[in-house]
């Protein structure tokens, strides 16, 4: 499968942020599914032995419909994260997407209640400046 036009972006932000890029894609296996999300990553908690770890989603949101896309998207979510539960519940899940995209589509009424009733992490990306804006939880 293709990678997002983004994903080179979202993963340099992530190194710039301090973290480390361990699977590119991730595999999730459960049963008789093997899903690919776009990356993981990991770095040490602030003066603690344990390490944060994600998986993150990285979507542009550049057809010719958004609403088409993010029901896409949210299936896809909605299943990594089903899976990630019960094979490295270690591991948050964030859909990545870029500041503009953030601004002009995700604060919509709409796609914030969305947000809000499947309680999707978001990962927002300056794509110019290669830069996280925003982790919204």
């Amino acid at each position: 499968m293709a990678r997002d036009i983004i994903h080179d972006v979202v993963k340099n932000a992530l190194i710039k942020d301090g973290w480390t890029i361990i699977a590119d894609p991730f595999r999730i296996d459960y049963e008789e599914f093997s899903l690919s999300a776009d990356l993981a990553a990991e770095r040490p908690f602030a003066a603690e032995k344990n390490r944060q770890k994600i998986v993150v989603e990285v979507k542009s949101f550049g057809g010719l419909s958004f609403v088409r896309e993010l029901q896409q998207a949210l299936g896809q979510y909605e299943m990594y994260r089903d899976f990630l539960e019960l094979t490295a519940p270690e591991y948050e899940l964030y859909l990545a997407i870029s500041e503009m995209v953030y601004t002009d589509f995700f604060t919509q009424k709409a796609a914030q209640v969305i947000i809000q009733r499947h309680q999707l992490k978001l990962l927002v990306v300056d794509i110019e400046e290669e830069e996280i804006v925003e982790w919204i939880h």
